[in-house]
């Protein structure tokens, strides 16, 4: 097989180190939602909800875009892997930003203006099992 060298400053995919033998890695991105947007009281329209989880979505990648995790989950292409969660309330994503923040886990706030209301968060992409732990106490938003 022949190999092809990336361009300079590009990262290996991870899909490329099993080829040469170490395990692959499975990169998500994590994007957790308020639950209660969609709910009365609040009843948030279901479109301006998706936009708050791309919106810190890509904060997240942008921010944190020279990582070579970003790097290499933003080359996976039609392969990436999100998973979206729900948080409770407001309370519980500035919970979850606060343990996040102790572990040093990479993450963004959206705040929605001129509301400042924090609405959901998205943390870099990551190797599951690295977050997972922080995590697993929130389902998937239904």
């Amino acid at each position: 097989a022949r190999i092809t060298p990336l361009p300079v400053g590009c990262s290996a995919p991870y899909g490329s180190m099993a080829a040469s033998g170490a395990a692959a890695v499975t990169l998500v991105q994590y994007v957790v939602l308020r639950g209660d947007l969609v709910r009365p009281p609040l009843s948030w329209p279901l479109g301006a909800v998706v936009a708050q989880g791309c919106h810190a979505a890509l904060a997240a990648a942008h921010t944190h875009r020279q990582h070579p995790d970003t790097r290499a989950y933003l080359e996976l292409g039609g392969a990436m892997r999100t998973v979206v969660l729900e948080a409770s309330d407001e309370a519980a994503l500035t919970t979850l930003a606060e343990t996040l923040k102790q572990h040093s886990i990479d993450h963004e706030v959206w705040t929605e203006q001129p509301e400042n209301t924090a609405t959901c968060l998205a943390l870099r992409p990551y190797p599951k099992d690295q977050v997972h732990q922080h995590l697993k106490k929130f389902k998937l938003l239904k």
